[in-house]
C-alpha cells in the first residue's frame, strides 16, 4: 500500500487544551479514507492539523515524506486542498470566479488569470457538471450545487489530495449521495486520494476505503470498512448497540441500531 501523507506523534488543541495527543496515521495514496467518531472524539481538529489549517502543538506531519509545515505554503497547496466545514461564500460570486480561486497558488505576482487557468477552471466545472451553472450567482444555487462549487474550485488547484470536513452536512439525502458520488468519481477517474470526516457511519461504509475510527482523539479502529465495522465497534466507539448485515445489493457492511448506552430503544 502506498502512502501520501503520515501523522507521526501528532498533538494539536485550542488554547492550550489538547483534542488529541500523540496521534499516528497514514493516509493511503489513491484511495478514500474517513475518519468516524462520536461527536467531539476530534476528528475535525485530525483534518485541520493534518491540512496545515491548525498548528500542531508537537509532533509532525509527513506530505510526500517530507515534513508539512516546513513546505512552502505556495507548494503546499499545489499539492493538497481543503474544504472546510461550513465554508463561506463571497458575496456577489459565481460558480466560476469561485472556481477560479482555485488557481491562485500558480498565479505569479500581479498576473491575472491565464489561458490555462481558464482551461483548468473548465475542466473542473465540467467533473463537478457545473458549467451550465458557471455564471449563477453561488448564493443563487441549492444547497447541493454550492458544495459541488466548492469541490470545483477545490478540483481547480489540481492537487493530489483532497480534504473535506462534512462535505454532506445540512444536505439532504440525495444530496448527500450526489455529493459522495462525485467525490468516488473523482477518486477513481482522477486518482485523486480523498480524506474526509463523515458522521453518517453507513455513508462512510459504502463510499470508502479506508475507515478511522476515533475515540477521545486516539486512533482505536482502522482498516478496511468490513474490517472496522463491528458490533464491538459501534459499542466501544459510539456506545451504540447495532446489528452489523450485508448490504443485499452493494455487499458492504451495514450498520442496524437498535439501542445506546447499553439499552435497547
Amino acid at each position: 500500500m502506498q502512502i501520501s501523507m503520515v501523522a507521526s506523534k501528532l498533538s494539536a488543541g485550542y488554547q492550550g487544551v489538547p483534542v488529541f495527543q500523540d496521534f499516528d496515521l497514514e493516509i493511503p495514496a489513491g484511495q478514500i479514507t474517513t475518519l468516524i467518531g462520536a461527536n467531539g472524539s476530534g476528528k475535525s481538529t485530525i483534518l485541520k492539523a493534518m491540512s496545515r489549517l491548525l498548528a500542531p502543538s508537537s509532533g509532525t506531519v509527513y506530505l510526500e515524506g517530507k515534513p508539512l509545515y516546513e513546505l512552502p505554503t505556495k507548494l503546499v497547496a499545489q499539492k493538497l486542498a481543503l474544504l472546510p466545514q461550513s465554508a463561506q461564500i463571497p458575496q456577489g460570486i459565481t460558480a466560476r470566479e469561485l472556481v477560479e480561486y482555485g488557481r491562485f497558488p500558480y498565479r505569479r505576482k500581479l498576473s491575472g488569470i491565464t489561458a490555462q487557468d481558464h482551461e483548468v477552471v473548465d475542466w473542473a466545472l465540467a467533473c463537478t457538471n457545473m458549467a451550465e451553472l458557471a455564471e449563477r450567482d453561488m448564493d443563487q444555487l441549492s444547497g447541493g450545487q454550492r458544495q459541488r462549487g466548492w469541490i470545483a474550485m477545490a478540483l481547480a488547484q489540481k492537487t493530489g489530495i483532497l480534504f473535506l470536513d462534512e462535505p454532506t452536512t445540512y444536505l439532504d439525502i440525495s444530496h448527500q449521495l450526489e455529493i459522495l458520488q462525485l467525490l468516488k468519481k473523482l477518486n477513481k477517474e482522477q486518482s485523486v486520494t480523498i480524506v474526509m470526516v463523515l458522521h453518517d457511519l453507513n455513508h462512510g461504509i459504502m463510499f470508502s476505503d479506508y475507515l478511522v475510527a476515533i475515540k477521545n482523539g486516539r486512533k482505536s479502529y482502522a482498516g478496511a470498512p468490513r474490517e472496522v465495522v463491528t458490533p464491538a465497534m459501534l459499542r466501544d466507539v459510539f456506545d451504540v448497540e447495532a446489528e452489523v448485515i450485508q448490504h443485499p445489493v452493494l455487499d458492504v457492511p451495514v450498520c442496524l441500531p437498535y439501542g445506546v448506552g447499553g439499552k435497547c430503544f
